[in-house]
């Protein structure tokens, strides 16, 4: 089952858990399920989540639509380093 890591710094983690309900049925339509939130031990300022996901072809192409909307509206925008696994 494929899976995509990601990392998020400068965001409060209770503000990002918030963020992850209100958008949870968006993924979920979109096949990206949230498995584990972590706050890194060593770097308290980054947040690594793990999403199930149904395809990894597909979510690259939803995410890369969604950073590439986000970011024309915001140039300097804090977005997430992602990683696609198998």
């Amino acid at each position: 089952m494929p899976h995509l890591l990601a990392k998020l710094k400068n965001v409060p983690l209770e503000k990002f858990r918030q963020i992850l309900e209100l958008d949870k049925e968006f993924h979920e339509e979109n096949g990206l399920f949230i498995q584990h939130v972590w706050q890194n031990a060593e770097d308290t300022n980054e947040i690594i989540f793990l999403f199930r996901i149904t395809d990894i072809q597909q979510t690259k192409i939803l995410i890369d639509q969604l950073h590439t909307k986000t970011t024309a509206c915001n140039p300097e925008v804090n977005l997430p380093v992602m990683t696609y696994l198998k």
